[in-house]
C-alpha cells in the first residue's frame, strides 16, 4: 500500500519508542532540539486497552496534531485485540501501527508479547494481518531472535513474508538484551534476505546507533532506509541534528543550549499533566539528560534530585543561568 513511509526522504530517522520516555512530553522535547521524520510512542498493550479502556494505557497514546509523522507502538498476543486497538488508533489520528516483538520484558514476554512473539512465530502473522485490519500502514520492530544469532534468517524471514511497510531491527537477540554490543556484521546479510524476499518493505536498523552523523555512516555502508535512535537521545538530546549546526560539548554555549532544553520539558510537562497523569518524580529520570559534559554538573544533577516540583528545578537552573 502507498503510504507516508514512501513519502519519506533516505535515509529517514526515527525516535525508538521507549517505556516511560518518549511521550507526548519527550517528544515535543526532542522536537524542539531537532525533530526527527518519525516519532513512535511507548509500547502499549492491546490486550489491557481492550478489556480496561484508556484508563489501562496511562496517556500512553495522547498525541497532538503537529506530531507528524508519529506511529503507535502497539504489543500483545491477542490478534481480536490488536485489531481493535488499530482501528482505534487510525480513529485517533496516527499515521502508522508497529508492532513490538522485541521487548525483553519479563511480563510482557510471559504474557506472549514483545520478544516472545518470536518464539510463537504464526501468531505474531496473525497479529500483523489482524493490524493491517485498520487500513494503517503496519511496521514491525523485532530482534535477531530469542535466545541465539543465528535464529535471525527464520524469524526475519518469516516477517518479511508478511508484506509489512517497515522492518526495524534491533540487532541483538532478546537473551542479549543491551549487554553485548550490536551485530552491525549481519546488516548486509539481512538486506540481501529482504531484496529477496520483500524488496518494497523498507529496512530500519536500531541499537547503539549514537546520533545522525554515527547514523549516516551505516546508511553509506550498508544502504538501509533508515535508522533508529533510542538510548543515544540519553546521552545527547540533540542526536538528530546536523553535528556542524551544534555547539561543541563541554563549551559554555552547550551549556545554554541543554538548560534551555531542560527549561522547555519543565513547561511541556506542565502543559500536558492533566493529559498523562504521571507524578512528578517520573521527571527526574530525564535530568542527566541535560544536566551533563560542563563543570558542575554532577553537583547540579545532586541538587535537583532532592526538589519536589517543577517550579523548584525552575528556580535552580535559573539562579544558575543568573550567575553566567
Amino acid at each position: 500500500m502507498n503510504s507516508f513511509w514512501n513519502q519519506l526522504p533516505k535515509p529517514f530517522f526515527i525516535l525508538a519508542p521507549m517505556e516511560a520516555v518518549t511521550d507526548v512530553v519527550f517528544r515535543h522535547v526532542v522536537t524542539k532540539a531537532q525533530r526527527p521524520d518519525v516519532y513512535f510512542t511507548e509500547f502499549t498493550n492491546a490486550t489491557g486497552w481492550m478489556h480496561a479502556g484508556d484508563k489501562a494505557i496511562g496517556g500512553r497514546l495522547v498525541k497532538t496534531d503537529d506530531e507528524q509523522y508519529i506511529v503507535a507502538q502497539l504489543w500483545g498476543s491477542d490478534p481480536a485485540a490488536m485489531e481493535q486497538l488499530s482501528r482505534y488508533c487510525k480513529e485517533l489520528g496516527y499515521d502508522g501501527i508497529d508492532l513490538n516483538m522485541g521487548c525483553p520484558d519479563a511480563s510482557a514476554v510471559k504474557a506472549g508479547g514483545g520478544a516472545g512473539m518470536i518464539r510463537t512465530p504464526e501468531r505474531a502473522y496473525e497479529m500483523i494481518q489482524a493490524a493491517k485490519q485498520s487500513g494503517l500502514p503496519v511496521s514491525v520492530k523485532t530482534r535477531l531472535g530469542y535466545s541465539r544469532v543465528d535464529e535471525w534468517s527464520e524469524w526475519l524471514g518469516g516477517i518479511l513474508q508478511q508484506d509489512v511497510a517497515v522492518l526495524t531491527i534491533h540487532l541483538r537477540t532478546k537473551k542479549e538484551m543491551s549487554k553485548v554490543p550490536a551485530h552491525f556484521e549481519l546488516i548486509d546479510d539481512i538486506k540481501a534476505l529482504r531484496d529477496e524476499i520483500a524488496p518494497n518493505t523498507l529496512l530500519v536498523i536500531n541499537g547503539d546507533v549514537r546520533d545522525r552523523a554515527h547514523g549516516l555512516e551505516f546508511v553509506k555502508k550498508h544502504g538501509v532506509d533508515g535508522v533508529m535512535i533510542g538510548r543515544g537521545i540519553f546521552t545527547n538530546p540533540f542526536a538528530f541534528a546536523d553535528e556542524s549546526a551544534l555547539a561543541p560539548l563541554g563549551g559554555e554555549e552547550r551549556k545554554a543550549q541543554l538548560l534551555d532544553l531542560l527549561l522547555a520539558h519543565l513547561d511541556l510537562y506542565d502543559k500536558y499533566a492533566h493529559m498523562t497523569n504521571r507524578p512528578f518524580e517520573t521527571l527526574k529520570r530525564f535530568f542527566k539528560i541535560y544536566i551533563r559534559d560542563f563543570d558542575g554538573a554532577s553537583e547540579l544533577r545532586d541538587q535537583l534530585m532532592h526538589t519536589k516540583s517543577t517550579n523548584e528545578v525552575r528556580e535552580v537552573v535559573k539562579a544558575i543561568q543568573a550567575n553566567e
